[in-house]
């Protein structure tokens, strides 16, 4: 059954518990979920947030992203193996928190650029790397769901096509992949046969507009989504990820939405009302 979700990326970085009141309030609009940024490492931290998500009685996915201080793709044997521990323990949080999935873009590091396309090397480190982390995964029954970005944040992958490759390459059940209608509407020729071509290892899908605000007010292609994510009998999360001037990594400079409050009500009417048509 399809569950919806919200991330918490809206508010900011500081994913710490002055974020509760707004779990609360997700719960309040109807939401089943939330997709938890891990950015904090240290798997005790998060046994406070499963405690309340589980009085809320939410859902939970986990998200992790890696900066230029951890580089999976790095030249840099060291940070290579530095990346990997820290990828590990991102897994561990996960568990801690209650998430069955760990999702991001973390096969290599967030707008870290050479000014080349990837090497073969490149690829091969990250695969081995990615395999490696699925089998500590497995212990502790967590997926990994990758996600490619576009070409301005990755050079590593940066469609559905390369995602796709990569996941097969990495061949282990505990490893498979995501979609981000964000970046799917900047790379893919079309959205909805990029899905088709994840379907086989789809766990989680991020519904994001192509502003990165309200969704349903944007340009995306809505109903080649939805409909190609029904053709292929998808029942996973439908989480919103919509960003702010909270979040500058995301280079967002201006507000395009009412009210958090206002972007999650209609962001949700939105996807119910078109979704479950």
């Amino acid at each position: 059954m399809t569950k919806f979700g919200m991330n918490l990326l809206l508010w900011g970085t500081q994913i710490d518990e002055s974020l509760f009141p707004i779990l609360d309030q997700i719960k309040e609009i109807g939401f089943d979920g939330v997709e938890v940024p891990i950015f904090n490492t240290n798997p005790d931290y998060w046994k406070v947030w499963a405690k309340k998500l589980d009085e809320l009685d939410l859902g939970r996915v986990a998200v992790t992203i890696c900066g230029a201080d951890f580089n999976q793709i790095s030249p840099d044997a060291q940070m290579r193996k530095k990346t990997l521990a820290r990828n590990k323990q991102a897994v561990e949080c996960a568990a801690n928190l209650g998430a069955t999935m760990l999702t991001g873009p973390y096969h290599s590091a967030l707008c870290v650029f050479t000014g080349k396309s990837a090497t073969q090397e490149e690829w091969q480190w990250a695969v081995e790397n990615i395999h490696a982390l699925a089998e500590h995964a497995k212990q502790f029954n967590i997926t990994l769901g990758l996600e490619y970005l576009n070409r301005f944040e990755s050079y590593l992958i940066s469609c559905a096509e390369e995602l796709l490759s990569f996941v097969e390459a990495v061949n282990h059940p505990n490893c498979q992949l995501m979609f981000d209608t964000f970046h799917a509407n900047i790379e893919e020729k079309n959205i909805g046969e990029a899905i088709k071509k994840c379907a086989k290892h789809l766990i989680h899908v991020q519904v994001s507009e192509n502003d990165r605000s309200t969704v349903g007010k944007g340009n995306v292609d809505w109903q080649g989504v939805f409909s190609t994510l029904k053709s292929i009998n998808y029942d996973g999360w439908l989480s919103v990820e919509a960003f702010s001037p909270k979040l500058a990594v995301a280079n967002i400079w201006r507000k395009m939405f009412d009210s958090e409050e206002q972007l999650m009500r209609d962001s949700l009417s939105f996807i119910k009302k078109n979704y479950e048509l």
